[in-house]
C-alpha cells in the first residue's frame, strides 16, 4: 500500500487518538496505532510519518498504563520529548518561516550597508537618534550597570515585548497565514535595519555584545511562532476533507505544543536580556562566546533531543 493511501485511510483514527476523543474506544485505537507503526516501519515509509506514529504510541501508552504524572515530570517530558519532536515534525514550515524572517533580516542588513538612508523607510529621525544614543560607545551609561530594581523593571518590559511579538506572529495566522507572513517579514526587516545601521556607523561592540546572549532564544522563538501561525493559515487554505472550522481547531490543537515552547523560550530570553545582556561589566568577548554557545545548544536541542525516545 502506498503511503498516501495508508495516511488517507487512517488519518481520522490518528487525529482521534491525538485529541483523546471517545475514551471508550481509546484502547482499541491504541492497539491499532501500534500496528500502524509496525507497518510503517516495515514498509519503510517516510521518517516524518514514523515519528508521528511513534509519538502517538508513546502518548497512548502513557494514557493507558501510567498514573497521572506530577506536573514537574510533565514539564520535563515536554522539554525533553514533546517540544523538540513537534518542531522536527514541522520541519518544512520551520524552513519557510526561517526564510521569511532571516531572509528579510539579511536583505535589509545588506541594503542599509549599501544605502544608509534606507533605515528611514522603517524608522523616523527621532527613533534613529534614540537608538544611536542607546548604543553609543561613548555614552555615559556604557560601562555602568543598572540598579537591581531597574533590572527587574526591564525584565517585565522585555517579557511583555517578547510575548507580544510572539503572540502577534502566531495569532495573525488566522488571516489565512497572511498576518504571520507580514509579522515575520516586518520583524526581520526591522531587526536587519537596526543591526545594519549600527554596524554601518561603527556601534558594533555595544550592540552585538548586548544581543549576543539572548539572540538565539528570541529569534528562534519568533520563527517557531511563525510556524504555528502558518499552520493555522494552511488549515484554512487547504482543510482537506474537514470543514475549515474543524481544520482550524485541529491545527490550533497541534500548534499548542509549539506555542508553549515559544513562551518558555521568550521568558528565558527576557531573563537573559535583563540580567546578563545589559551587564556592561562583563567583557564583550565573554558575551560573544556565551552567545555562540547558546546558538549551538539551541540548534542541537531541536536537532537531537527526544529523537531516540523509546516507545
Amino acid at each position: 500500500m502506498k503511503q498516501r493511501t495508508f495516511e488517507d485511510k487512517h488519518q481520522q483514527q490518528w487525529e482521534a487518538l491525538e485529541q483523546d476523543q471517545d475514551i471508550a474506544q481509546f484502547p482499541r485505537r491504541y492497539r491499532q496505532i501500534c500496528q500502524h507503526l509496525a507497518l510503517a516501519r516495515d514498509r519503510h515509509y517516510t521518517p516524518h510519518l514514523i515519528t508521528r506514529l511513534n509519538r502517538l504510541v508513546l502518548h497512548g501508552h502513557q494514557h493507558l498504563y501510567q498514573a497521572h504524572s506530577h506536573p514537574i515530570s510533565q514539564f520535563i517530558k515536554f522539554l525533553s520529548v514533546d517540544f523538540p519532536q513537534r518542531v522536527r515534525e514541522e520541519s518544512r514550515l520551520v524552513v519557510v518561516s526561517s526564510l521569511l524572517f532571516f531572509g528579510s533580516l539579511l536583505i535589509m542588513f545588506l541594503g542599509v550597508q549599501i544605502k544608509p538612508d534606507l533605515i528611514f523607510s522603517l524608522m523616523n529621525i527621532e527613533q534613529v537618534l534614540d537608538m544611536e544614543a542607546m548604543y553609543n560607545p561613548n555614552a555615559d551609561h556604557i560601562g555602568h550597570n543598572r540598579e537591581s530594581d531597574s533590572d527587574f523593571l526591564m525584565f517585565g518590559f522585555y517579557i511583555r515585548n517578547n510575548i507580544s511579538i510572539g503572540f502577534q506572529t502566531f495569532a495573525s495566522g488566522i488571516i489565512f497565514g497572511l498576518g504571520t507572513i507580514f509579522f515575520l517579514v516586518f520583524n526581520g526587516l526591522y531587526l536587519g535595519c537596526v543591526a545594519g545601521h549600527l554596524t554601518q556607523i561603527g556601534y558594533t561592540v555595544p550592540f552585538y555584545s548586548f544581543v549576543a546572549g539572548h539572540s538565539a532564544l528570541e529569534l528562534i522563538a519568533i520563527v517557531l511562532a511563525g510556524v504555528a501561525g502558518l499552520k493555522l493559515g494552511l488549515a484554512l487554505i487547504a482543510p482537506g476533507r474537514l470543514t475549515r472550522l474543524d481544520a482550524l481547531q485541529q491545527a490550533a490543537v497541534h500548534s499548542m505544543l509549539l506555542v508553549y515552547g515559544v513562551i518558555i523560550m521568550l521568558l528565558l530570553a527576557a531573563f537573559i536580556e535583563a540580567f546578563w545582556s545589559s551587564n556592561t561589566a562583563i567583557d564583550p568577548i565573554i558575551k560573544y562566546i556565551v552567545g555562540g554557545i547558546m546558538w549551538i545548544v539551541i540548534l542541537a536541542y531541536f536537532t537531537l533531543v527526544g529523537r531516540h525516545r523509546a516507545t
